[in-house]
């Protein structure tokens, strides 16, 4: 017994021992395995870790380098495929639409024709917008490409050689830019919400009208004094400076509405909602203005007829409203195009045909009621018609800018009255803001959200370039030379407004709004909408 217990003793220290022998070979493969990892990781390098590496790198580049392989192949492929097929396509676009025209109208649409000159100047104001857009400023808002717009139409018309064979006649240039007031006309009317409109409060009111009406008195007093203008013409200046161009207010405050800067106390919808609002009442006083300054008569008559026009425009729109409310009917085909296609031209007739009879208020309003009135009835079918008009204003947009541009010429320019323009502008301007911080107080809000909402009360472009050529082409159609001097200085102090605050306006709202406005942190985006939503 003794001698197998000595056996079996003998055997279990056999096996321990060949035990620990693993253990030890398993360590030593393990402390092998983490000097090699140390090696790669730089610290102990070794001659196994160097193949590793140079394996890893190998790996890498060969990626990369097929990469772009696979980039320039594809680029001068055969046929070609991305960056160069687009350009392609879009010059063989352009040449077409070029050739097309030439073939139908023949010499208009050469160098010094009406057609060349207007399809230039589309191209060239889509190219300058598209510039503008690609200057990007760290923690700021993309520049309004309508000033791009705006410039490539101003230098069309001073450059020497280009302003000789790219030429336009003025009714072609007034009847385009018509068309484009109507289509702003029409969005605004489409844009006016009527639960918004209940559920206002006092602050978006005094916020819509008080610096709107200051400033236009302002603008008229200083314009009437300054600039020697009449009395009616001043009003007319004074509404045009007076509004404030949703197309920077807006794309701004939703940016920062996405940043969740000011949404606590509704700052952006407070200004979204209130900018529709201040350009309405600005379009409806020129209109009234503009009715009194052509009429004849003593000044009694020319109150009682500003007066009669805007009855007569909110009645014909009212009519019209409620006609296409109802016709097309709901169960007819392609009912949103044939909505769009009826709201699009009846503002064009009634711009049109009140200019026609005599009455150049009341296009305007027509065209403000009617959508407004139709918009009521198309409840969910409005945004599909909206979404129309939006494709037919970025049509229209960079005709209006750079022909609101093409109509400034440097040589018709006197200096004093360019000084006089900006003095009347910027003394209008600060009154504007003075005014506007007076208007948020006693709101809720602290001293730095009124600077804010004051600064970005600021900007100026869409309401000035669509109403800023209309008294001039007014003048032209009576063939008076004062009058069209009169046109001339208002479409000055408009161009000016466009070219100084638009880009001011933008940066500022870029750079104040991080800094002067609460950011809200929120858990989901659906609490940001709640809070929005109970704003008004």
């Amino acid at each position: 017994m003794r001698g197998e217990d000595k056996i079996i003793e003998h055997q279990d220290i056999e096996q321990s021992t060949a035990v620990n022998h693993t253990v030890s070979a398993y360590q030593g493969t393990q402390e092998e395995t983490v000097m090699n990892q140390k090696g790669l990781d730089g610290n102990e390098p070794t001659e196994g870790s160097n193949v590793l590496n140079g394996s890893e790198e190998r790996l890498q580049e060969t990626p990369t380098e097929s990469n772009h392989l696979q980039r320039l192949k594809q680029t001068f492929a055969c046929p070609p495929h991305g960056l160069l097929d687009r350009v392609i396509t879009n010059v063989t676009m352009v040449v077409l639409l070029w050739a097309v025209v030439w073939s139908i109208t023949g010499s208009e649409c050469l160098p010094g024709g009406n057609l060349f000159g207007i399809i230039i100047l589309f191209y060239c104001a889509i190219i300058g917008g598209k510039l503008l857009g690609l200057i990007k400023l760290p923690t700021l808002p993309p520049l309004p490409p309508l000033l791009g717009m705006l410039l490539a139409g101003f230098l069309i018309k001073n450059v020497p050689v280009i302003s000789d064979n790219v030429q336009i006649k003025r009714k072609w240039s007034s009847s385009l830019r018509s068309i484009a007031l109507s289509i702003i006309l029409v969005r605004a009317g489409l844009g006016l919400d009527s639960k918004a409109l209940k559920k206002l409060k006092g602050v978006c009111v005094r916020l819509s009208m008080g610096p709107c009406l200051v400033e236009a008195c302002t603008s008229a007093v200083l314009a009437h004094f300054l600039m020697g203008l009449p009395w009616q013409w001043a009003f007319i200046l004074g509404f045009v400076v007076g509004a404030v161009s949703p197309a920077v207010v807006v794309p701004s405050m939703l940016l920062l509405q996405e940043g969740g800067y000011g949404v606590e106390k509704g700052v952006p919808t407070l200004l979204i909602a209130a900018g529709s609002f201040d350009d309405i009442l600005a379009i409806t006083g020129f209109n009234t203005c503009l009715g009194m300054a052509f009429s004849t008569g003593s000044t009694v008559l020319n109150v009682f007829r500003g007066v009669l026009e805007v009855v007569i425009g909110v009645a014909a729109g009212a009519l019209l409203g409620f006609f296409i409310r109802y016709f097309p009917s709901s169960d007819q085909g392609k009912l949103v195009w044939k909505r769009a296609f009826l709201v699009l031209g009846l503002s064009m007739l009634a711009v049109f045909s009140s200019i026609h009879f005599g009455f150049p208020g009341s296009g305007g309003l027509c065209t403000l009621v009617m959508a407004f009135l139709a918009g009521l009835g198309w409840t969910s079918k409005k945004a599909e018609v909206q979404k129309i008009i939006a494709v037919a204003w970025d049509i229209f947009q960079p005709l209006l800018f750079g022909l609101i541009g093409a109509e400034v010429s440097v040589a018709s320019l006197r200096p004093e009255t360019v000084g006089l323009c900006v003095a009347t502008l910027g003394i209008a301007v600060l009154i504007r803001m003075l005014t506007t911080y007076l208007m948020v107080c006693f709101a809720g809000f602290n001293i730095k959200e009124k600077i804010f909402i004051s600064f970005a009360w600021l900007p100026k472009a869409t309401v000035q370039a669509a109403i800023g050529s209309v008294a001039l082409d007014t003048a032209r159609a009576h063939e008076d030379k004062q009058l069209e001097e009169y046109g001339m200085d208002v479409l000055t102090v408009a161009f000016l407004a466009i070219l100084i605050t638009a880009p001011i306006g933008s940066l500022l709202i870029g750079l104040l709004g991080p800094r002067l406005l609460q950011k809200a942190e929120y858990q989901n985006e659906d609490e940001v909408q709640g809070d929005i939503s109970t704003q008004f």
